[in-house]
């Protein structure tokens, strides 16, 4: 209940305030002294009126939740970390929201600044002098302010910076003594914008018409599409591009889908790694438009130019190089580089290209000017899919085909796939079918991203599902806690091949390189004998659990079941055992030299 008709009285009720003002509709957090202060002035301040509390049960779940909400939203989620402890158990979680470049609004807290006032014991062990130092290498922007009205600024600046292209965490350390001050004057509290404050820049019309001018005279134009909006409106303008200029279109698993997958100017099969079809395209292009590329440099590398080849690279990425994280990747070979955010670049190419009004999404009219259609790729792709298994064992493209097919009536949005998914195995036609990958490749994170992105489609009609290695959900399986306490409907697949299988491939490469026996490289790597029961897990976080299902003749019904439980309102988990095996792009890439 909101005391005094939301008179504000305590430094704590300053900072809820302003979270309410914000609009930001959730905060994620772990209970504790630190900001109990702020807690109090959530619940009995604000009340109703303030940001909803997501309890979690881990401070990395609570960060991963918030990330998995905002790669749906574009948005970001408030999470508040408890002191210098709180901030260790959240590292991972914010390093994948960093490399991943998405927006979480942190905010941490610390004992008292002033050490007079500070606890016997706890408080000394959970205050620091410089608390953000423990993840400043990857966050985009932190502050520790020691007054009210220096952390009124300090919110608000961060809310600005969080918001701005290109996106990343932030982290405000509210002091306890600030919190708990009882106040003696009104403090002034700034409207946020509901947008943004910068403008965000364009490339010099000179060099767009340059672009646009290459593209069209190109012999075989490609485009990599990496980290791009939800947007469906920018996804059409994506569609008209390659459409204007003829280009064939590579898109990656690591990022969310960026372009219709169905489309004949799509090449087939998206991957973690650049598959052997993509590296073909890759190599005979003779201009190449990267709207911000994971790791653009060593993509090209796999596929060296066998002639002349223009590099065009849309990116804002170099803004947050920093050196310490290597996730700048290697040294770009590009041309000419537009430091735009991507989708900005997208629409000011399509709005200089002179060919004609864009043709309708998926035109039959289409044709790639590169040598060779899609059509049989896609063919050949389907027919190798047809084969099915050899034994009533369960592989990992069959559990893609049966829950494809159970899922052929609804909106799907896949929040997370295994590292072995083949990604011709399902199509991408809308920018929320798939999600992509962590960022970080920071394994547990999978089961909080699932719950963040299923409570931003609650009530989309559409289905969030996570397929998750064992090892991933093993991890963060507690986060599935607060998709159960909050009523969070969600379909968790489990992937289970009772394997570190990533591990077991490096232990293969490793043995044979050294002439040792390879046939040991499953010890200290399977997740077996005995095996976990996946199932009970869920059940005993307040989910519906289903499994193991190890046989392809109970595969289809236990997916079904599992449908009807989401449809009621459940959150639901299906252990699925499968055989071990990766993808051959995946395979290679695991195993590339170099």
């Amino acid at each position: 209940m909101n005391d005094d008709a939301n008179e504000s009285r305590w430094g704590s009720d300053v900072v809820a305030d302003f979270l309410r003002e914000t609009g930001v509709p959730f905060i994620a957090l772990n209970p504790g002294a630190s900001f109990r202060g702020l807690h109090d002035s959530l619940v009995n301040h604000l009340g109703a009126q303030g940001p909803e509390i997501l309890m979690c049960l881990h401070e990395e779940h609570a960060v991963a939740l918030a990330h998995g909400y905002a790669k749906v939203t574009g948005t970001p989620m408030a999470v508040a970390l408890h002191s210098n402890v709180g901030l260790m158990h959240a590292s991972m979680a914010i390093y994948n929201a960093w490399a991943d470049r998405v927006p979480v609004f942190i905010i941490g807290a610390n004992g008292p600044v002033d050490s007079a006032r500070r606890r016997p014991w706890i408080d000394w062990i959970h205050s620091s002098g410089d608390q953000a130092s423990i993840v400043r290498n990857y966050i985009k922007w932190d502050d520790q302010p020691a007054s009210l009205p220096a952390t009124v600024d300090s919110l608000i600046r961060a809310w600005d910076i969080v918001r701005t292209p290109p996106m990343a965490p932030t982290y405000v350390v509210l002091d306890t003594t600030v919190q708990e001050a009882r106040l003696e004057q009104p403090v002034a509290l700034p409207k946020p914008t509901s947008e943004p404050v910068v403008t965000p820049p364009e490339a010099p019309a000179g060099i767009v018409a340059d672009v646009v001018a290459r593209l069209q005279s190109a012999a075989s134009p490609v485009f990599l599409l990496g980290r791009l909006s939800r947007s469906p409106e920018d996804w059409a303008h994506r569609v008209s591009l390659a459409e204007q200029v003829g280009a064939r279109v590579i898109t990656d698993l690591k990022a969310g889908a960026s372009f219709p997958t169905t489309h004949p100017a799509h090449v087939p099969g998206p991957a973690f790694f650049l598959s052997t079809h993509g590296q073909r395209v890759l190599a005979e292009a003779d201009v190449v438009v990267a709207f911000d590329w994971i790791d653009l440099g060593g993509t090209l590398a796999q596929a060296p130019a066998v002639g002349a080849r223009y590099v065009v690279n849309v990116s804002q990425d170099a803004q947050l190089h920093n050196g310490w994280s290597k996730d700048h990747f290697s040294r770009i070979p590009a041309d000419v580089t537009l430091p735009i955010n991507p989708d900005i670049g997208v629409a000011q190419l399509v709005a200089a290209s002179s060919a004609g009004a864009p043709l309708p999404s998926g035109s039959g009219g289409y044709r790639s000017k590169a040598s060779g259609g899609a059509s049989s790729v896609l063919e050949r792709t389907a027919a190798e899919a047809d084969g099915g298994p050899a034994s009533d064992a369960i592989t990992l493209p069959l559990l893609a085909q049966t829950l494809r097919e159970v899922l052929h009536d609804v909106d799907t949005t896949l929040v997370r796939l295994p590292l072995g998914w083949d990604g011709a195995a399902w199509p991408f036609e809308h920018p929320l079918d798939y999600l992509g990958y962590d960022g970080g490749g920071g394994i547990g994170s999978g089961p909080g991203m699932l719950v963040g992105a299923a409570l931003a489609l609650r009530g989309t009609g559409r289905i969030a599902v996570g397929v998750l290695g064992d090892g991933d959900y093993l991890m963060g399986v507690q986060a599935l806690w607060t998709a159960a306490h909050n009523a969070i409907p969600l379909l968790a697949i489990v992937s289970n091949n009772r394997s570190y299988f990533n591990d077991e491939v490096h232990q293969q490469k490793v043995a044979e390189t050294r002439g040792r026996d390879a046939s040991r490289k499953w010890i200290g790597q399977r997740i077996d004998d005995p095996a976990p029961d996946l199932a009970g897990l869920a059940r005993a976080q307040g989910l519906e659990g289903i499994g193991p299902i190890s046989a392809v003749h109970d595969l289809a019904n236990a997916l079904r079941t599992a449908v009807d439980l989401f449809r009621s309102g459940r959150p639901v988990v299906v252990d699925v055992v499968v055989e071990t095996g990766y993808s051959p792009s995946m395979a290679a890439g695991l195993v590339r030299e170099g």
